[in-house]
């Protein structure tokens, strides 16, 4: 599987949100994208999923244009974790689960045994077969991201994309999210795109970051070349430290003070 994106730009009206994007993510990849508030993180994200559709430039899977795929073939290469998502109905978890079979079910099929099947497997690996029959409406917000990644995951992708995944969850979920994600790559030869703006964790748990800067990109490569004290006061406008931790060796950010920037 390979993901590329080919000279991509979009804009809303008149304004230019991504400008000239090149990418190229293969499978056990894990791709976080980083950058300050408007930089086009989210925006980079929907023209990958087809939700939006480039100014200029192309999205390839595998050589094919996305744009030339239907919407149920993007869906069964492509599983994404928005930013915000809520179901307001009181949906079991295994129901809202089993809506991520839909891009492989007919107009008037229904559920039968290997979407179950598929469906309870994704639940067990995301560690919440416990709570198929619990009401989503009923979990805690953890849980609800897991089962919102199950969902995804039942969809059978080859790429995952992940916006702000840890958005609003405590250190540990945070980091049992993020464990589970790696292994996802890792186990499913998954391609993964991710968004983060916990820059520690970025440099933990990607193999390739990319920091944008008004659209473009400002630096793209491995964590520890792309998450650099220069590059930071550059596109944060702010002075950090960066250390390793004594267990795993991880790049830990830290925030020192803000750049005045006033002339």
């Amino acid at each position: 599987m390979e993901l590329k994106i080919l000279d991509l730009s979009f804009s809303y009206n008149s304004a230019k949100t991504l400008d000239g994007i090149v990418l190229n993510i293969k499978e056990r990849e894990i791709l976080c994208i980083i950058g300050p508030n408007g930089s086009g993180k989210t925006t980079l994200l929907k023209c990958m999923n087809k939700k939006l559709k480039p100014t200029t430039g192309t999205v390839l899977i595998n050589d094919i244009n996305i744009l030339q795929m239907a919407r149920k073939e993007v869906a069964k290469n492509i599983g994404v974790v928005p930013q915000v998502s809520t179901v307001s109905f009181p949906f079991t978890v295994h129901d809202l689960v089993m809506m991520g079979r839909y891009s492989h079910k007919g107009r008037f099929d229904t559920e039968n045994e290997n979407d179950r099947a598929v469906v309870y497997q994704c639940l067990a690996r995301t560690g919440i077969a416990h709570m198929a029959d619990r009401l989503i409406t009923e979990i805690s917000g953890g849980e609800y991201q897991k089962a919102i990644i199950a969902r995804a995951l039942a969809q059978q992708p080859e790429i995952l994309l992940l916006d702000e995944v840890t958005l609003h969850l405590d250190i540990n979920h945070q980091i049992e999210i993020l464990e589970l994600v790696k292994a996802l790559s890792e186990e499913n030869n998954l391609a993964i795109v991710m968004v983060l703006h916990d820059l520690s964790l970025a440099a933990r748990y990607s193999t390739k970051t990319i920091m944008l800067q008004k659209g473009r990109i400002f630096a793209y490569g491995r964590p520890e070349d792309v998450i650099s004290i220069e590059n930071i006061r550059d596109i944060y406008d702010i002075e950090i430290e960066i250390g390793r931790s004594s267990k795993g060796n991880y790049l830990n950010v830290i925030p020192l003070s803000i750049i005045n920037t006033e002339k």
